[in-house]
């Protein structure tokens, strides 16, 4: 797949590392003379395309044309929102990523500008923040679906509600489950009759509701979760 990426600072060259490790086709976009020497030192010649992002002649020459991706990156709220505008509606890219630096400019990126999805950083580290702090010592493995769900792993602490309860008994929410336990060395395949034990490392799908009610059943006595954000 071809990827284009516009920025070079330290996020561009990260995700284009990545996409080259995966044996991406993958061209990046960079003006500014100190990141323009970093990339040059770091990534193949071939891969780096010199110029302004915000040029369809610079575009072209990144082959945005063969692009299934186009990730805008730079410093420059501005600066991203026509590059994702460009792609979408002069090149018919079919996927437009872009980053937001200020929270403020937020309501800006949207479909109708040409981007599909705009990465809000403040935004999502407020969100982890208050995520951490609401579900207690529960750690989130990753998120699927723009983060409806996730994938998430917590250790069940003496005096817990769910020690000794079977699994049918969680009532947890329609989108939630349990997908593993870990006791151990070993790796419990959960079913309805599982009884859950004081140490127990649960690994479970679930909705906001279903992290929620889990941080509930596996908090440690005397502590009460607060209302996820």
């Amino acid at each position: 797949m071809h990827v284009v990426i516009v920025g070079g600072g330290r996020t561009g060259l990260h995700l284009a590392g990545l996409l080259l490790e995966g044996r991406h086709s993958v061209r990046i976009v960079e003006r500014r003379g100190k990141d323009l020497l970093e990339l040059q030192r770091v990534l193949p010649a071939e891969v780096i395309v010199t110029g302004d992002g915000s040029s369809p002649e610079v575009l072209e020459r990144a082959g945005i044309r063969e692009a299934k991706v186009l990730a805008a990156v730079a410093g420059l709220d501005e600066s991203n929102l026509v590059v994702c505008t460009l792609a979408r509606f002069e090149f018919r890219v079919a996927r437009t990523i872009a980053r937001i630096n200020n929270p403020v400019n937020a309501w800006l990126f949207t479909p109708q500008m040409g981007v599909d999805v705009a990465l809000n950083q403040a935004d999502l580290l407020a969100k982890m923040v208050t995520e951490e702090m609401s579900m207690g010592d529960m750690m989130t493995l990753f998120k699927l679906r723009k983060g409806a769900y996730s994938m998430v792993e917590e250790k069940i602490p003496p005096g817990a509600k769910a020690v000794g309860m079977h699994l049918r008994d969680l009532q947890l929410p329609a989108n939630s489950i349990v997908c593993a336990i870990l006791r151990g060395a070993e790796v419990v395949v959960p079913h309805g009759a599982t009884q859950l034990l004081a140490g127990d490392e649960v690994v479970s799908l679930v909705d906001p509701a279903g992290a929620l009610h889990l941080a509930a059943l596996f908090a440690r006595p005397g502590e009460t979760p607060l209302p996820a954000a």
